[in-house]
């Protein structure tokens, strides 16, 4: 099922600028994703494990990818899947996002996950995290 135009102006594309912790053990990790014009949105809830995968993933160490990532790795193969996009959006109080893969015939959209193992996921594959302009403009209010 293709995005159409006016689902693709509901998102912007966004960077990791920041990976780190709220806390002083890092227990709960913390993500700034940063638009192409400036603008931030901060993400944090998530657990301090997470931001560790994300924050080695930026540096390019995927030598050690941890199990779940690993199965997602191991079903793309098989079924001849790539990773091409993540897109966080709100679900009530939480952050979620679907997982966009390219496979020949199409594409394969996995919804509803957690935003932050689907922003690591993104940081592995260095693929595009395109997030819900809405949640940037929240962030500016903040």
């Amino acid at each position: 099922m293709p995005k159409s135009p006016s689902e693709d102006e509901e998102y912007i594309t966004a960077k990791i600028s920041y990976v780190g912790f709220v806390d002083q053990v890092g227990l709960e990790g913390v993500v700034i994703l940063k638009s192409e014009d400036g603008k931030e949105f901060p993400m944090r809830a998530f657990s301090g494990e997470v931001a560790r995968h994300i924050s080695r993933f930026q540096e390019g160490d995927k030598g050690s990818i941890p199990t779940i990532y690993n199965l997602v790795e191991e079903i793309a193969v098989m079924q001849d899947l790539l990773l091409v996009e993540v897109r966080v959006y709100q679900s009530g109080s939480v952050l979620r996002a679907n997982l966009y893969f390219k496979k020949r015939d199409g594409e394969l959209i996995l919804r509803n996950y957690r935003a932050s193992d689907s922003i690591a996921l993104a940081a592995y594959y260095d693929i595009p995290i395109k997030v819900r302009k809405n949640l940037f403009e929240e962030a500016i209010e903040r």
